[in-house]
């Protein structure tokens, strides 16, 4: 007979990639497995196109629930899987008040490698500790465990399935289209992103970009100071990916060397539509492109203009290199794949003892120790209040400057009532990488 084992998703929201993820994850988990899931959805939603199919298969998903409620959940489930990415939801949730014992799974959506860590307590902890991309071994917290604390450690894609990306039948003939889809923020997209794109000598060459247009007053700007003004389209927020990838067949997809993503569904979704992608050599990247045989690396401006006349002069080439790259992402990052791999991780799980965990001892106390313990760099925050942000790098500041994903300006907001998060943010809020102020 099939074990059963239930699971409680503890998740700040179900919103991008997390809620790809995670319905990928439920709504392919089959019937008569014996593995239930059940999510507590800690923010109430903006969107529901993740949450009314979730309901409309039978998981429940409580919204914002209170303590009380909580502990109820976690008291009844056997596992309690930690959706990680340094929100401040789940830790004040976990540290509100003594939560019954628990086995702990953390599922970690960042790489952990810069801001937000993983805390290495919360890892020594835990029962399981997932990470979404291999590269994650490669954090501190994560490379200097001792040999005792690797067995509870594994990696399972959150890429969330492929289905409804049919690409369209690429020839040889078809135009040189270039695009991106993702975030326009800069702790995300290269700072410097402009500046690769007019190292190209193609003529006529743009970028279609899909998304939200956050930073599009400043991008366009630099095209103008560049004299390519027309270099980039945007085209805004669609529904209809699809649709959008179909038009393009090369991917420019250059990220800051210092971001935090990991499986980067917006690059597996190009891939999946077969549009190469052109990317730079940073640890989650070289994780998911297999260069020359899916995609294409290069390291700075000069080289990026090489490797788009590459891709303009050898179309043959770059129908080859964008089938590679589907077939490769449809079988290494199957949703069946994750199904499967955390199958096997709860039935192991199962099978340990509950834990009673002291979470303020892994957080902190307060708000502000909260933030501090997500932090790659805490010592620029000083007990004072005064941010010291003299030394950081044009890299570094546009991902302490986010609103939202962890940062101080983001617990700020949960937790206005905290004056060192308020007066960090102030310090934050108007600086730039050569200041201290």
């Amino acid at each position: 007979m099939t074990e059963s084992v239930s699971v409680l998703h503890l998740t700040a929201h179900l919103g991008g990639g997390v809620g790809k993820a995670l319905s990928g994850l439920i709504l392919n988990t089959p019937a008569r497995g014996g593995i239930r899931h059940t999510i507590a959805c800690l923010e109430r939603p903006e969107k529901t196109q993740f949450i009314d199919p979730l309901i409309a298969s039978g998981c429940p998903v409580v919204i914002a629930p209170d303590h009380e409620t909580l502990s109820g959940l976690i008291k009844e489930a056997d596992i309690v899987q930690l959706e990680w990415w340094g929100h401040p939801a789940p830790i004040a949730a976990l540290c509100k008040g003594p939560m019954p014992a628990l086995r702990l799974l953390l599922w970690c959506h960042v790489s952990g490698i810069h801001t937000p860590v993983i805390p290495e307590g919360l890892i020594r902890s835990a029962h399981r500790c997932i990470f979404t991309s291999p590269c994650t071994y490669g954090a501190p917290e994560v490379a200097g465990l001792p040999p005792d604390q690797k067995h509870k450690l594994g990696v399972v894609h959150s890429a969330g399935g492929f289905e409804g990306l049919q690409p369209p039948e690429r020839q040889i003939d078809d135009a040189l289209a270039a695009g991106y889809l993702g975030s326009l923020n800069f702790a995300k997209l290269h700072p410097s992103y402009v500046e690769f794109l007019t190292a190209v000598q193609v003529p006529n060459f743009r970028v279609r970009v899909i998304g939200d247009e956050t930073n599009r007053e400043i991008l366009e700007w630099q095209c103008r100071e560049a004299g390519r003004p027309e270099m980039l389209e945007f085209r805004g927020y669609k529904t209809d990916i699809v649709s959008e990838l179909a038009t393009i067949n090369v991917f420019p997809y250059l990220l800051n060397p210092l971001h935090y993503g990991t499986s980067e569904n917006a690059l597996l979704e190009a891939m999946a539509m077969e549009v190469v992608p052109i990317v730079l050599d940073n640890p989650a990247e070289r994780c998911l492109v297999t260069a020359g045989e899916t995609g294409l690396f290069v390291r700075n401006p000069n080289e990026f203009g090489e490797a788009v006349d590459w891709l303009f002069r050898n179309p043959r080439e770059r129908v080859r290199l964008g089938r590679q790259a589907a077939a490769a992402v449809r079988d290494r990052f199957s949703v069946y794949r994750s199904v499967n791999a955390f199958d096997g991780l709860y039935r192991e799980t199962h099978r340990e003892e509950r834990r009673v965990f002291d979470f303020e001892a892994l957080f902190g106390r307060h708000p502000a120790e909260w933030f501090l313990a997500t932090q790659r760099l805490p010592e620029i925050f000083a007990p004072e209040g005064k941010a010291s942000l003299g030394t950081l790098s044009a890299m570094v500041l546009p991902g302490l400057q986010e609103r939202t994903k962890g940062t101080v300006f983001h617990y700020a907001a949960y937790f206005p009532e905290d004056l060192l998060l308020k007066q960090w943010a102030g310090q934050l809020g108007n600086a730039n990488p050569d200041n201290d102020r």
